[in-house]
């Protein structure tokens, strides 16, 4: 049974009292100075999940507009997004398991009640994720075609998608800092923050999409290339917007000018922590692009059909995911504040919440497969692949939720090692080869690729909640 700690309901009753939903959902959204450490655990995972959900599903569904428009473009300019994608997940690995360390780093130090190492910890977070950028952003600008080629493109794709990957590679400064000062934000209890950032950004990216893409008046139709400038623009004001607020408006956390200093030790712990972060990243990463290369060989069909299905799963997991955030938020804060037992609480909690809400998903992706895709796509070739994969993942996504969570738990508790042992055996040693055979030597196909998913992602889910249970996650340090 999941263990229930004096510190969080009960104790805390009396000093709390209840509040009615609507203040409650209110006071999520705006925002508040609770110490996530002592409030009832119900209200603190409540106060954190809501803007995180919310934030996460305006990020989703900018994902599912932005495919949509690109879809009316043809099967090619789907598989370009899809493609760039595969590039694209790398640098996300780095910046995700970055964020990953600024939130456990951040949460550890406002639970044990150090806000002032927070806010410079903030600081050196943001000088690395600079660093990050450069590299990446050279690349792509002046490799753009070479990489498409690489990844098995078609002609039209080399030919007329190429601007869609320099414009993300090169402008990749902006999607590394959105990720890195919103794990500030998360780290810190200023999810209402991260999330208002993501309104604006992906607010501008859903208004500007159709408009660069199609054209309107005086605005050129810009066709695929459009689709990424008008990316580059709403996530570039959304890091205006997030630096406004880290120097001026943070609840847990603010920035002070004399702050703004290279500090080699932190910044040492940062890189030391995020290490594991990246590499768990970077080996689910670079195992989907091997599956993508594996689908680029049976046919641009293929991967536009597993494209779409993939923002279609991203879509109804991003939910989960911000629930699963709020768990690394309470895990870093309350083991900072000495509550071990509220840590391991939360993450109970919020599992249950994830494992039926994915029920949920599970049977709409069993159901209505075929209508899911057919939104986005009127290939019938496309439609059938991304609802084969779809129907596949019904039959254990509820598992995901308990994955989601107890990787979370560990990421906010610093050990970001263990996640990527556990990534390197399960993605590398048994999906990509497992994939590989279905798919080719098999002859299956696609379905190779999307059956092999299954078993070894169900695998994994299994596994990580049964070490989650052994608790050595609460004796890392950071």
């Amino acid at each position: 049974m999941p263990p229930e700690t004096p510190a969080s309901d009960s104790s805390t009753i009396a000093a709390h009292p209840p509040q009615s939903l609507w203040r409650e959902l209110r006071d999520a959204v705006r925002g508040t100075d609770a110490d996530y450490t002592r409030i009832p655990l119900r209200r603190a995972v409540f106060l954190l999940a809501v803007p995180m959900v919310l934030e996460l599903v305006l990020e989703s569904t900018f994902a599912v507009v932005d495919i949509f428009f690109v879809s009316k473009l043809g099967p090619s300019a789907v598989a370009t997004v899809g493609l760039t994608e595969s590039y694209l997940f790398l640098l996300y690995a780095v910046a995700m398991g970055l964020a990953m360390a600024v939130t456990a780093v951040v949460a550890r130090r406002i639970g044990e009640g150090k806000p002032e190492e927070a806010a410079v910890t903030a600081v050196q977070a943001i000088f690395v994720a600079l660093l990050v950028a450069v590299l990446p952003a050279l690349v792509g600008v002046f490799y753009a075609q070479d990489l498409l080629r690489l990844m098995g493109a078609d002609a039209w794709v080399v030919e007329h998608g190429y601007r869609y990957t320099q414009w993300m590679l090169g402008g990749n400064a902006v999607i590394v800092l959105l990720f890195v000062i919103n794990a500030i934000f998360r780290g810190a209890g200023d999810a209402a923050i991260a999330m208002r950032v993501l309104w604006l950004s992906n607010g501008l990216n859903i208004l500007l999409c159709p408009l660069l893409i199609f054209g309107l008046g005086p605005i050129p139709a810009l066709g695929i290339e459009g689709a990424a400038i008008a990316t580059n623009i709403g996530r570039g004001c959304g890091v205006l917007f997030q630096l406004w607020m880290l120097f001026h408006s943070g609840k847990h956390i603010r920035i002070r000018l004399e702050q703004l200093a290279w500090r080699g030790a932190m910044l040492w712990n940062i890189v030391r922590t995020s290490l594991g972060g990246i590499g768990q990243m970077i080996v689910a990463m670079t195992a989907w692009i091997f599956l993508m290369r594996i689908l680029a060989a049976i046919g641009s069909e293929a991967v536009a059909g597993a494209t779409i299905a993939i923002r279609v799963m991203m879509f109804t997991m991003m939910p989960a995911w911000g629930m699963s955030n709020a768990a690394a938020t309470l895990v870093g804060q309350n083991l900072g504040a000495g509550h071990a037992d509220r840590a391991e609480a939360s993450v109970w909690r919020i599992g249950w919440y994830n494992m039926a809400y994915l029920i949920g998903v599970s049977v709409l992706f069993f159901a209505f497969p075929q209508q899911l895709v057919a939104f986005f796509s009127s290939d019938p070739e496309v439609v059938k692949v991304g609802a084969e994969w779809l129907r596949i993942l019904s039959y254990s996504f509820f598992v995901y939720g308990w994955w989601m969570v107890t990787v979370q738990a560990f990421n906010g508790a610093g050990d970001t090692i263990t996640p990527t042992k556990i990534n390197a055996v399960f993605f590398w040693l048994i999906q990509i080869p497992l994939c590989y055979a279905l798919a080719i030597h098999f002859g299956w196909k696609e379905l190779g690729v999307f059956w092999g998913v299954f078993v070894s992602e169900t695998s994994v889910g299994l596994f990580t909640l049964w070490l989650f249970t052994r608790g050595r996650w609460k004796q890392a340090k950071v």
